[in-house]
């Protein structure tokens, strides 16, 4: 994690590092002021921190509540060598809590990262370089010794140089790639999580059977999601992107919609409008890109080309958004590499969809077979050896696609988890499945998977499908685990060389009747996407008429400029979300594309809280009131936020009554709420006070530091892309 330090007043510092700011001092007999914690009380108290964390999960996850427990550190300084030190930490537990608990909060205190990392004495390494902003040397650990060579199946590069290819090209393009965190809970099982240090919205994760492949895996996803646009899906970009010469590749074409709001003739072609347009009810203006939200230019549309027979077909970026997610994307040592991973991917999510939506039941893969790759068995037996059953089953359908299955089960919480894989190779399949199930995930991260149903409802819904492709975390059926199955075993093999399994993938979608476009980028390395419409969406065609994400363009630049609204703007606003019938609890984040800091009142904001603090604004009591009392029944926002609108709710409850005044009741509403909170509360009421909590913003996105950050992010990536296109 990147950490800058600003040098502020007297020997006042300023730590920012994500959302955050730390403010820390000396004491005054220091020569400091004593504002704030010292440096070394920050340190002190993170480990303390820590292991609170740790064994508040341990109780969650067990229901044990943790009114009763206290923990304490004292930090013991040897008299002879002051940086010889004893971390005594204490913990107070009733006597409710079994032995058995016990002995298991300290073992999860025991588990504390602050802890780990002192015993394990971290590396200090100080340099000076010209330039914090323009250094890019990538802050990659771990990095395997330039003298390695190591092959794996499906690789035409070893890794250690597909590695050092892959930094250099993030080095170059000026983004500090930091490892946030390593996984390693069983055998050749390993998995990472990297972000842009500066923007950490933009990161991936990576997983493998080692180190090497696992942060090669990582890199590899960052470079494709880079390539496709896809750290900035939805987001809007800025008004100076929005009117640059090109807003997403310099070979866009932009289409004004027809007469009547109809489709231009040269988007898409026949058989995908027949797909996504199959009632004609879809309009030019549906497809306007999020991204820029410039319908005065038109549909912001990508060339991809038709695989049967090489013709260029223009897809609209909003299209592609609102419908693929990050399906069908890769990046690769060349393009059918890249081509190979990516349709690995779309049979990997749609075989999955099929199997969980029609509740098929797969066949186990023989032990004998299992045996033939010890590798991938040891990481099975971990699992068991932890108590988590594991089922490997064969998702190829009769030898169809290239696709196998681990399903783990937690006995402790009747939760299943069922990951599935794809590549041409059986064993890299294999490997994939085991190391997805694992990703980013700790064993006590493996009681939060959701239990099977017998309701065939729950399973087939979209909703699910979308879990499923996200984080693997949707429901399965219990028709999944019969004895009975549907299709025999196959010890199937589509390996071959690139070319070969490129080939022989195209052909399975060429016999199921489909079509694929392909998009090849070399901007950053080499990666390609592939879109196979009504094979490979994972949201559904409706949701382009129906709940498209541009939608944000009927609401962002008014959000936006909130406070420089007059009453007619405002009630027009107001008016426009509640006949929109958007759910009331939609945070403004997602509403709008805009990257809040979460913990400031614009980043927890939702629509049902906005049209409270309108209604406020415009003297509507009476509508405001009926809101409050919803939020206050369903609030998940700040303590202190819900005792704003508790307090509101009794100043409205009050004034709305002609026979009560507000002066009887100011005394004790002053040591209830705090006369700070009242004055703020009462002003919001009369008016004086326009929008408490949000700090005034506009389409210039002043103060919005997290988005900021990802569109300087994004304008990396734009300016490689311009400065290429002259070449």
């Amino acid at each position: 994690m990147e950490i800058k330090v600003n040098f502020l007043d007297n020997l006042r510092l300023e730590a920012k590092f994500d959302d955050f700011s730390v403010i820390a001092d000396q004491p005054i007999r220091y020569k400091g002021d004593g504002s704030a914690p010292s440096p070394f009380d920050y340190f002190l108290a993170s480990s303390a921190l820590c292991a609170a964390y740790f064994m508040k999960v341990y109780c969650a996850a067990r229901d044990i509540p943790t009114d009763g427990i206290r923990l304490s550190q004292n930090n013991i300084v040897d008299p002879e060598d002051r940086y010889n030190q004893i971390f005594q930490i204490q913990v107070e537990l009733p006597d409710s809590i079994s032995d058995k608990d016990r002995q298991g909060i300290l073992r999860s205190i025991d588990r504390c990262t602050v802890k780990k990392v002192v015993q394990t004495g971290p590396e200090f390494k100080i340099e000076t370089v010209d330039n914090l902003d323009e250094d890019a040397q990538a802050m990659l650990m771990a990095q395997p010794d330039d003298a390695s060579n190591t092959f794996i199946l499906g690789k035409d590069l070893p890794l250690e140089q597909t590695i050092a290819d892959m930094t250099n090209i993030l080095a170059d393009l000026g983004m500090k790639i930091e490892i946030s965190s390593w996984r390693n809970i069983v055998p050749n099982v390993w998995s990472l999580h990297i972000r842009d240090a500066a923007s950490p919205m933009c990161f991936t994760n990576g997983k493998g059977s080692t180190k090497e492949s696992a942060l090669c895996s990582a890199l590899g996803e960052f470079i494709e999601r880079l390539n496709c646009n896809f750290f900035y899906n939805d987001q809007f970009l800025g008004e100076e992107i929005a009117n640059s010469d090109f807003v997403h590749y310099p070979n866009e074409k932009w289409f004004k919609p027809g007469d009547n709001d109809a489709l231009p003739a040269d988007i898409l072609d026949e058989y995908c409008r027949k797909i996504y347009n199959p009632e004609g009810e879809l309009s030019g203006s549906n497809l306007i890109d999020t991204n820029s939200g410039n319908s005065e230019r038109g549909i912001c549309s990508i060339p991809y080309v038709r695989q049967s027979d090489g013709e260029t077909v223009y897809f609209p970026s909003n299209l592609i958004e609102n419908l693929f997610l990050s399906n069908g994307m890769s990046a690769g040592n060349n393009f059918a590499e890249a081509k190979v991973q990516c349709l690995s991917e779309i049979f990997e999510r749609a075989v999955k969809r099929q199997i969980i939506e029609q509740e098929i039941v797969l066949p186990d893969v023989p032990q004998e077979v299992l045996e033939k790759y010890p590798s991938i068995l040891a990481g099975i037996k971990g699992l068991e050896a932890q108590g988590f059953p594991v089922i490997v089953k064969d998702a190829s359908l009769g030898g169809q696609f290239p696709v196998m299955c681990v399903t783990l089960m937690n006995p402790k919480t009747g939760g299943v988890f069922a990951s599935f894989g794809a590549h041409p190779s059986f064993e890299v399949a294999l490997e994939r499945s085991l190391t997805e199930l694992l990703q980013g995930r700790s064993f006590e991260g493996l009681n939060d998977v959701p239990k099977p149903t017998f309701n065939s409802l729950a399973v087939s819904e979209p909703e699910n499908f979308v879990e499923h492709f996200i984080d693997s975390t949707g429901t399965i059926s219990w028709k999944f685990f019969s004895a009975k199955h549907d299709y025999e075993f196959s010890e199937w093999d589509f390996s071959g060389t690139n070319e070969e399994e490129t080939a022989s993938l195209f052909g399975i979608l060429k016999d199921l009747g489909k079509e694929a476009y392909i998009a090849e980028f070399s901007d950053l390395g080499t990666a390609c996407r592939i879109l196979v419409p009504d094979y490979s969406e994972v949201y559904p065609v409706e949701d382009l008429i129906w709940d498209n994400t541009n939608k944000s363009l009927n609401y962002r630049e008014d959000i936006l400029n909130l406070h420089s609204l007059n009453d007619d703007e405002l009630a027009s606003l107001a008016e426009r979300l509640e006949e929109s019938q958007l759910d009331n609890y939609t945070d403004i984040i997602t509403l709008i594309g805009i990257e809040f800091d979460e913990n400031t009142v614009w980043g927890q904001l939702t629509i049902l809280e906005l049209k409270i603090l309108i209604y406020l604004a415009l003297g509507e009591l009476e509508d405001a009131i009926e809101l409050v009392e919803t939020f206050l029944q369903f609030n998940d926002n700040t303590v202190e936020r819900g005792l704003f609108y508790q307090a509101i709710n009794a100043v409205l409850e009050v004034t709305l009554d002609n026979e009560l005044a507000l002066d009887d009741y100011m005394g004790n509403f002053n040591r209830m709420f705090g006369e700070n909170n009242m004055t703020n509360v009462v002003g919001s009421i009369t008016g004086d006070i326009r929008f408490f909590g949000l700090t005034k913003t506009s389409m210039k996105l002043e103060g919005l530091d997290k988005h900021l950050r990802l569109i300087e992010s994004y304008k990396k990536l734009h300016q490689a892309r311009a400065e290429k296109a002259k070449l």
